[in-house]
């Protein structure tokens, strides 16, 4: 901790100097999901690529205190160690907490606790004077709800304290195959109501789907499986043939299933194959697996000035709309595969469902 508040010391001391010279600055947080571009001048720069330490995991507790920039693969490593793991836990295993936080990303256990940052408890902030504040629901209340989706205009996040939950060794996960929207968002609403610990679907065709629902077990039930090795499927593949079948069970290692979708970024990294003319084969997504992994792929991306040709959106929908939607993408776009999750309501407005286009959409 003494370690820790040197770095914030330091990060508050630089946002005073720009502060005093009227100066705008950029946070640079060192690895980047975002598709924007970029540039970074040094007198113009806040580095905080430093905060990337987990502080504390108090078993007792059940809570983890982390620098915004403790990727989720590190986080999940570190809290599996006592046992535990975050509620929520976004799918590629380089998104970071801070991000997490900023962006407003969920997941497929959203449904029970709701976004990211709704699992977490308090925030350490260096606010625009350089003022080092913590906010949580009764201290500054107003910068600790409202920084959640604020993309890091409101502060620089120096510290997240976030509840963890028990873990299990498996995912026992069922994949219900679905025919069309009204199916899909039925029987998605049907699992909801059954309580389990992980939802999501994926669409593939306006007359094929399927809503995968997961449960956290000590137990194997039905086939094992992997996602994370050179040898194993993409998860998007294998959700793809399963969707062309009957219901089916398996049992995923647990971080096996939390960064599922890591490998090929979901079904992003086919764009890949199809960009430099290589055959879309087992032989060659094992091959080349090193390179397909959402880390490097977000590398390639940003290098090569491909996401200034290509849009990938997020949007958050009420579920009442959510076939209407569906509707309106397969009229108008045409766009296969996009994934969607259930969102526990974030306001007092109407629940909502989000979903994901996680497919590159040509602008």
């Amino acid at each position: 901790m003494d370690k820790h508040k040197k770095r914030v010391d330091g990060l508050s001391e630089q946002v005073n100097s720009f502060y005093e010279q009227k100066k705008p600055f950029k946070i640079y947080h060192g690895s980047t999901n975002s598709t924007r571009v970029q540039v970074f001048k040094r007198n113009e720069m806040l580095d905080t690529s430093g905060l990337n330490h987990v502080l504390k995991i108090d078993q007792a507790k059940m809570t983890a205190l982390i620098e915004p920039n403790v990727p989720m693969d590190k986080l999940v490593k570190a809290t599996l160690k006592y046992g535990l793991i975050p509620p929520v836990v976004m799918e590629f295993p380089g998104i970071t907490a801070g991000g997490g936080v900023q962006g407003g990303a969920g997941e497929s256990s959203s449904y029970k606790w709701g976004c990211f940052h709704q699992i977490c408890n308090e925030y350490e902030m260096v606010i625009g004077d350089g003022t080092i504040v913590t906010c949580n629901p009764q201290e500054n209340s107003d910068l600790f709800y409202g920084t959640a989706g604020s993309y890091g205009t409101l502060g620089v996040m120096t510290a997240v304290e976030l509840r963890l939950i028990p873990a299990k060794k498996y995912v026992q996960l069922t994949y219900f195959p679905v025919k069309s929207f009204d199916a899909a968002v039925n029987r998605m609403q049907k699992e909801v109501a059954n309580k389990p610990d992980f939802i999501d679907g994926i669409m593939f065709a306006r007359d094929r789907g399927v809503i995968m629902v997961g449960k956290l077990s000590n137990e194997k039930n039905g086939q094992l499986t992997r996602f994370s090795r050179a040898r194993d499927e993409w998860f998007s593949l294998d959700a793809d043939k399963e969707s062309r079948g009957d219901v089916f069970n398996k049992t995923i290692p647990l971080s096996d299933y939390l960064f599922r979708y890591d490998r090929g970024a979901f079904w992003v990294g086919k764009y890949a194959f199809k960009v430099f003319n290589i055959p879309f084969t087992k032989f060659w997504r094992t091959s080349l697996n090193w390179l397909l992994h959402t880390r490097k792929l977000y590398e390639a991306l940003q290098e090569s000035g491909i996401s200034q040709h290509h849009v990938v959106q997020d949007l958050a929908l009420p579920v009442e709309t959510a076939v209407e939607f569906m509707s309106f993408v397969d009229d108008n776009l045409g766009i296969y595969p996009y994934g969607s999750v259930p969102s526990k309501q974030i306001s007092r407005r109407p629940s909502f469902q989000v979903i994901y286009l996680h497919r590159l959409l040509s602008t």
